[in-house]
């Protein structure tokens, strides 16, 4: 670079300068896009949280029905029993 006059030095420098002024601005937009993308993955995320919360109370709430219901069956179950025992008695008694 010794044999390069002053004019042709400060050429160098100015592209120098630009090319970083490029990279400056492509660093800059890299950025605004990333940021709109974590600010969309954020909101993704905050409407998948409200919908899984829901589903595991929507779950909650099937669960709970589904042991009532159970319990319903075992009760008219054990009814049954009762009444089939009380029936063959009173067949038994007939014959």
């Amino acid at each position: 670079m010794n044999g390069l006059t002053g004019m042709e030095k400060f050429s160098h420098l100015e592209d120098k300068i630009y090319l970083t002024i490029e990279f400056a601005k492509k660093l800059r937009e890299e950025n605004e896009k990333v940021e709109k993308e974590l600010s969309e993955l954020k909101r993704k995320t905050l409407s998948l949280e409200a919908e899984k919360q829901h589903l595991e109370e929507k779950v909650e709430g099937l669960m709970t029905e589904r042991d009532a219901i159970q319990l319903k069956v075992e009760a008219m179950l054990d009814a049954m029993t009762i009444i089939d025992s009380e029936v063959a008695e009173a067949v038994g008694r007939l014959q």
